[in-house]
């Protein structure tokens, strides 16, 4: 069989790293998950929005979380909630990338549209990424309140967050799918919550 290493192959390696993360997860986050939940509950109740960002796989998940709130999970007849991806707007993205600089991208989005009460949910898997440590800066500053996303150290975003879920892994790949399900839970006890 190709790739097989004895009677284990890289297939069945990488399932196994990926139940492990889930297992510690569940051991460690389960609380975070249930507070990420009613905080965004508690912003849309109180006529907040919510904001969603991240870079490369971390972006696409924004949308995907985004469009899940708006857009229904599982049901698509209930009220959709103001949720909006900071990552889609191609012609902010690339003007004020090219013009002004990239670390500030996310920051002058959230400093245009955020308001005291709305809800930040900051993606990254390494907790550096300089756009998005600038968008939180921003958004706590603001009064945006703010949920973190991250890996096992959280970089510079580690405890910066109301919200802190941190995967217990150091490998991307495992990080973005325990974001992914996150995200799905957490969307999930929204969309029941109305």
């Amino acid at each position: 069989m190709v790739g097989e290493t004895g009677n284990q192959s890289p297939v069945v390696f990488a399932l196994r790293d990926c139940v492990d993360i889930y297992q510690r997860l569940l051991a460690e986050s389960v609380p975070a998950v249930l507070d990420m939940a009613d905080l965004v509950l508690k912003i849309f109740r109180q006529g907040g929005k919510l904001y969603l960002l991240g870079n490369g796989g971390s972006a696409a998940q924004a949308q995907h979380l985004s469009t899940e709130i708006i857009g229904g999970l599982r049901r698509h007849d209930l009220p959709p909630q103001p949720s909006i991806s900071l990552t889609t707007d191609s012609s902010f993205i690339t003007a004020w990338s090219n013009d002004v600089g990239f670390d500030s991208l996310f920051s002058r989005q959230v400093q245009g549209i955020g308001e005291a009460g709305d809800v930040l949910v900051a993606l990254s898997t390494s907790g550096n990424s300089e756009n998005i440590v600038q968008a939180v800066e921003t958004a706590k500053s603001m009064g945006v309140k703010v949920i973190i996303l991250s890996g096992k150290s959280a970089g510079k975003l580690s405890g910066n967050g109301d919200v802190n879920i941190c995967v217990p892994s150091d490998d991307t790949q495992h990080i973005q799918e325990a974001h992914i399900t996150a995200g799905h839970i957490f969307c999930e006890i929204v969309e029941k919550a109305f």
